[in-house]
């Protein structure tokens, strides 16, 4: 196979994380979710860039997942990453994530789920880049949590059809 020079594994991630950047800023502008949605956003805590207390860091020293649902302010989203305050055991916050620290975004109001293969900051290897993008297990839809962050599940299997860029690449 040839070397890919254009690196359409990192474009396509770019335009995927496009559409959580276009999501976020509506939210943003407006204050508010639309209608049910809500959004589980996990992210890479020792990735360049992201800013949290000692206190988060140390309660997830690799990974967390925020849910914004009903209590965030003064979000502020620009082209490379977004600020968010959340309130953590009654506790407030303010998170600075940069949009390539983001390991996953799922919307469970409409079942919509991205997933990037992010390396974690101490590895020395760096993955070939994956995305997938596949509509989520109902099992899974039900599974809301009305708090601002959660262990993330690293391992967890997924129902669905998964979209991966092998499938478009050209066999030789």
């Amino acid at each position: 196979m040839g070397q890919d020079h254009i690196r359409y594994d990192i474009l396509a991630q770019d335009a995927l994380r496009g559409v959580i950047r276009k999501v976020l800023s509506e939210v943003a502008a407006t204050g508010r979710l639309p209608g049910e949605h809500h959004f589980f956003i996990t992210f890479l805590t020792g990735a360049p860039g992201v800013r949290i207390s000692q206190a988060l860091k140390s309660k997830y020293p690799e990974q967390m997942t925020i849910v914004i649902q009903h209590q965030f302010w003064e979000m502020k989203v620009t082209e490379s990453s977004f600020e968010i305050g959340l309130s953590f055991s009654d506790v407030p916050e303010k998170l600075f994530i940069p949009f390539n620290a983001i390991r996953g975004f799922y919307d469970p109001s409409v079942n919509f789920e991205l997933e990037f293969d992010v390396p974690l900051a101490d590895s020395d290897e760096l993955p070939e880049a994956e995305i997938t993008a596949y509509p989520v297990a109902p099992e899974k839809a039900e599974k809301t949590e009305d708090a601002a962050a959660k262990p993330a599940d690293g391992d967890e299997k997924k129902a669905g059809s998964v979209v991966s860029l092998d499938a478009f690449r050209k066999k030789q």
